[in-house]
């Protein structure tokens, strides 16, 4: 019944998100077009299919995405506060974009400018490349580390080392190309294109797919690495492919949209109140549906209904998540405390 209502709940903020944006457009003529007909003004069908509707579907998937990939890390670590860019991916694809923006010309144009161009492309490219660099460290490490432990810490001092060249190489930049860096940073769901869908929803299926035909492994892994080598599990195996599935999806999501900060993090243990359960069976389905319904409600505000004004979806992610880890952390502390 919870999954029943979470599926429901994401197709009414779905048409919500479309519905919702700088121009009126009635709700009856938004799922006319979102349905196939012509809206009565030929402009409303223009801004819902080729403006909202990306938009509605790139916070959709990019919230299941980063919900599921926060969801194999808090697991593969056994750590609350693991999320899908612990290992340093959404490092590796800023190290790409910062690459790109040092290095394109003053006539270049405008990060933003062309949303389907070249610029664009090379700005996803980039990002995709710098993530994949991450990973395939990452992944060489992983055949030399015996502790997860050990490997989370090695993700996050490998993260700061290229956040910090990241930082080097800006303050060597341009102040007017920096600065379209870090509009990057701020996070945005509305610069995907039906175009640039074709190859973002093929990644995240495919990311998506792969995590949820690995729910019993992950369920084994509850219990620590030796219960599950019990249980005839090969642990080096489901940790590589684990990694390698929540790189896909984190770094997918960075490289079309941003470092989208929270998400990750939050939205599982949002998933875990609302099932009352462990169970990747349940938790995996509930987490993308939850990501991808929270996602929506993001990509919504950031839209302040009514203003021309739109807000960085980073800022209202960060809002939401914010108060969510806390109460995570004192949980946690309270736990330990009635334990002692």
């Amino acid at each position: 019944m919870a999954l029943a209502g979470l599926a429901a709940g994401v197709l009414v903020m779905f048409v919500v998100a479309v519905a919702v944006g700088s121009v009126r457009v009635p709700l009856d003529e938004t799922v006319r077009a979102l349905t196939g007909a012509d809206p009565h003004d030929p402009r409303w069908g223009v801004i819902v299919r080729q403006i909202r509707l990306p938009r509605a579907i790139t916070a959709a998937l990019a919230g299941a995405a980063l919900s599921v990939a926060g969801l194999q890390m808090q697991t593969l670590f056994r750590n609350p506060l693991a999320d899908p860019y612990s290992l340093g991916v959404s490092a590796g694809a800023s190290l790409g974009v910062a690459v790109v923006v040092a290095g394109i010309s003053a006539g270049g144009g405008t990060f933003t400018a062309g949303a389907a161009g070249a610029s664009r492309l090379g700005m996803v490219a980039a990002g995709a490349i710098g993530a994949a660099a991450v990973l395939a460290v990452i992944l060489v490490l992983a055949r030399w580390v015996r502790s997860v432990v050990t490997l989370l810490v090695i993700g996050v001092v490998l993260s700061s080392a290229v956040s910090s060249l990241v930082s080097l190489m800006l303050a060597w930049t341009a102040p007017q190309r920096a600065q379209q860096y870090w509009v990057w940073q701020l996070g945005s769901f509305s610069g995907t294109s039906l175009g640039d869908l074709t190859v973002f929803a093929p990644v995240v299926g495919l990311g998506l797919a792969g995590a949820l035909a690995s729910v019993k492994p992950l369920n084994a892994l509850l219990l620590g690495e030796g219960y599950a080598r019990t249980m005839g599990v090969r642990v080096r195996r489901i940790r590589a492919l684990t990694l390698v599935g929540a790189s896909l999806l984190a770094g997918g999501v960075t490289a079309f949209c941003g470092p989208v900060a929270f998400l990750g993090i939050t939205v599982p243990h949002v998933a875990r109140r609302l099932l009352a359960t462990s169970d990747h069976r349940f938790l995996m389905p509930g987490a993308l549906l939850t990501g991808a319904l929270v996602a929506l409600a993001c990509s919504v505000v950031a839209q302040l209904p009514g203003t021309d004004l739109l807000l960085p979806i980073n800022i209202v992610t960060s809002l939401i998540g914010a108060p969510i880890v806390i109460a995570v952390l004192l949980r946690a502390r309270t736990n330990v405390a009635g334990v002692a």
